[in-house]
């Protein structure tokens, strides 16, 4: 045991917190980052100016606490999301992960269970335990695919109060099944379960790719959750939302801390939404290269998973893990999810992904240098 975890372990920490590690991905000083699917494409510079005037404006005030209820900002992210959703339907927090987190602390806690499906989003057990809410490991099919019979299946089984659908999920990439989103609903009723769908990449689907957006109408417990880090290209700007029957905002306030959304982010969110265009401009070149890598792993003779994400989930590796340090070596950095035989890659731009390709294919063929 390291210094660092003895250290720790001498605390009064929390039983169900010993042992756990801290999410995270390697930040590693390499040109090329393609490994925490970031939109590597950055903010335009028209974007970046109307966000700074509005940072500017908001800084004037800084003196006084934000609009705790963010209103400009629910009514914005409203009218972006459609599906005739109003302000009341709408809350926001510092990313997405502390939407999770708090709906974890409304509706989780001792003696409640947590429905996941791994391999799926590594965050849910770690927002579970956090909670103090038990975190159930649901299972997927051999291909990772989930269809709705038996989620259906282990959500009555398990009797859990909260169940996790990522879609498109985290790793793989692959979106889901409204009909999966339905009958997990419906399992879900004699437990009361709270129903996320996490539609943290769904700005990358497939051209009309339905969202479960469109599945809230008369359904109280389905909680639809999304992100400006990806689409929106902020991800250090921490805003991620979602849409629920107004009753659910209203449970969030009861855990939300006082002003938790800075008068800066609000501003920032604001700025970004109002010029959307350029930045979806930037989703539609990114869908191109993650098209692009699926197209070239296939002529390589590896297994891409289909994807609706901004990353592209991939296996066929005798040595994943060579690969990965091969590439690291060349100057890309990509995900090794701790999946046998699979690696993941963030689509970047042009050049970016020309270099993950030249290179990945380089080291399948043997033809790669030789670290000295």
């Amino acid at each position: 045991m390291s210094d660092q975890l003895e250290r720790l372990d001498r605390l009064p920490l929390r039983t169900n917190l010993r042992g756990l590690s801290p999410y995270g991905a390697p930040q590693l000083d390499v040109p090329i980052l393609l490994n925490v699917n970031e939109n590597t494409h950055g903010v335009p510079a028209d974007v970046q100016a109307a966000i700074t005037e509005a940072v500017a404006a908001a800084a004037t005030g800084l003196n006084r606490y934000p609009d705790r209820e963010f209103t400009e900002l629910r009514e914005a992210l409203a009218e972006y999301l459609g599906h005739e959703l109003s302000p009341d339907n709408i809350w926001a927090a510092n990313g997405s992960n502390e939407v999770l987190q708090q709906i974890l602390q409304a509706f989780g806690g001792p003696g409640r269970k947590a429905l996941g499906f791994p391999p799926t989003y590594s965050m849910y057990p770690l927002l579970a335990s956090g909670t103090d809410t038990e975190y159930v490991r649901g299972v997927r099919a051999d291909d990772y695919g989930l269809d709705a019979e038996s989620a259906a299946a282990q959500v009555r089984e398990t009797g859990a109060n909260i169940v996790f659908l990522c879609s498109p999920n985290n790793p793989t990439g692959t979106g889901l099944g409204l009909d999966v989103v339905e009958a997990v609903y419906e399992a879900g009723e004699a437990s009361q379960a709270i129903v996320i769908v996490d539609e943290a990449y769904h700005e990358f689907a497939h051209d009309n790719t339905p969202s479960a957006l469109t599945l809230l109408p008369g359904r109280e417990r389905l909680i639809v959750s999304r992100t400006m880090s990806k689409a929106f290209a902020l991800a250090g700007a921490r805003l991620g939302y979602m849409a629920a029957a107004p009753e659910v905002t209203d449970a969030i306030r009861l855990v939300r801390l006082p002003y938790h959304l800075s008068a800066v982010t609000q501003a920032t969110a604001l700025a970004a939404l109002n010029h959307r265009e350029a930045l979806m401009a930037d989703v539609e070149d990114i869908k191109v290269q993650r098209d692009r890598i699926v197209t070239e792993l296939l002529r390589m003779g590896l297994k891409p998973a289909a994807s609706d994400s901004n990353y592209v989930f991939f296996g066929g590796l005798e040595e994943p893990h060579k690969i990965w340090q091969g590439l690291l070596n060349a100057g890309v950095l990509i995900r090794d999810v701790g999946i046998p035989g699979h690696l993941r890659v963030t689509a970047g731009t042009e050049p970016e992904t020309t270099a993950f390709l030249e290179a990945l294919e380089a080291l399948l063929d043997g033809t790669a240098p030789q670290r000295a």
